[in-house]
């Protein structure tokens, strides 16, 4: 009798981008969003060309360190999490493996598999890696969507880096009489520009979050511009 070699279909989904695309894109947002706003602020307060620079690098590497340190406790905290029900489910597979293995059938069983071939399922599936089994199907832990800190923290500073470097340039060249001007319509088309980018990585339509993007963007820089022009001062 010939054996049967399967041979593997090689596939790329998008879902294993969702971890670092989630954190970059985020970050470059911010970094846009953030740094415009805080030059649209300041300048719409009457201060001076090189105040507004001044705010705007401030800005950058403020946001960047903060963005860093922020995505690496959050997602620090979830992969202390994670880890917990893990050493959890490892104690539970040595002291208690048939309560288990009936716990992953009747999970087997809910997708619609019958009672028999649900249970054999199990039997296999635990018989190659138990705690693999019970961490994907029972608790939803898988290699795609587990936490992973210093990755997301890495992602998040340079994208809000690269995202707040994009104003912090319209800043440094544009003239002082159209600053908030030229930095507002610029951030708009940059916010736009991600909007696609993201769409187009993340295989989804582009107008509805280049739309997205723009319309949050376009909104936070109105609302600093207002506070700016109310508290502001002439020098």
């Amino acid at each position: 009798m010939r054996s049967i070699r399967l041979r593997a279909h090689a596939e790329r989904h998008r879902t294993s981008r969702v971890g670092w695309l989630r954190a970059a894109v985020l970050g470059a947002n911010d970094g846009i969003i953030s740094t415009a706003s805080l030059v649209v602020g300041v300048a719409a307060s009457q201060a001076s060309h090189a105040s507004v620079l001044a705010t705007a690098v401030a800005g950058l590497v403020a946001g960047a360190m903060s963005m860093a340190a922020g995505e690496f406790v959050s997602v620090h905290s979830q992969a202390d999490t994670e880890r917990a029900d893990l050493a959890r489910e490892r104690e539970e597979l040595a002291t208690q493996p048939e309560d288990e293995r009936r716990e992953l059938t009747a999970i087997y069983m809910r997708r619609g598999l019958d009672h028999k071939l649900a249970q054999q399922v199990a039997e296999s599936l635990m018989a190659h890696d138990a705690l693999g089994a019970h961490a994907r199907d029972e608790l939803g832990i898988s290699e795609t969507n587990t936490a992973r800190p210093l990755q997301a923290a890495l992602a998040s500073a340079a994208s809000f880096s690269v995202g707040a470097a994009l104003p912090l340039a319209v800043v440094a060249l544009a003239p002082q009489d159209a600053l908030a001007a030229w930095t507002a319509c610029t951030a708009v088309a940059f916010l736009a520009l991600l909007g696609g980018v993201a769409a187009n990585i993340g295989g989804t339509p582009p107008g509805r979050s280049i739309a997205r993007v723009a319309f949050w963007g376009t909104l936070a820089m109105a609302v600093t511009a207002a506070v700016g022009s109310l508290f502001g001062t002439t020098p």
